[in-house]
């Protein structure tokens, strides 16, 4: 007997670059495959990953000087990565900090 259920995929990552360049994945079956995905649609500037499991991530950068300061980070609710996101961007010397990207990913049952 089928219970009619599927599972979901629920791995996702953020690729960051220069020059506000980003990349993303979501849905994947792991965190490797979620990682690799989001740094192919990102290119060869990418080289820090955030990655999240049944989470969101976000980018911020400085909506001035976009190759300048940035800041990234993964939380539970999509409201709680992009105020990190924020405070890392500003922390990091930011003077008008936006978000230039986010994802959220499959939830837990």
């Amino acid at each position: 007997m089928s219970s009619g259920l599927t599972t979901a995929n629920a791995a996702g990552a953020l690729a960051v670059g220069s020059c506000a360049a980003y990349g993303y994945a979501y849905d994947y079956p792991t965190s490797d495959a979620a990682q690799a995905a989001a740094i192919e649609k990102c290119g060869s500037t990418c080289k820090k990953v955030v990655t999240t499991d049944k989470g969101c991530v976000a980018l911020a950068v400085d909506g001035r000087q976009p190759c300048g300061p940035n800041g990234f980070a993964n939380a539970s609710r999509l409201g709680a990565a992009q105020n990190t996101a924020l405070k890392y961007c500003y922390k990091f010397g930011g003077k008008d900090c936006v978000i230039r990207a986010w994802i959220c990913d499959g939830r837990k049952s």
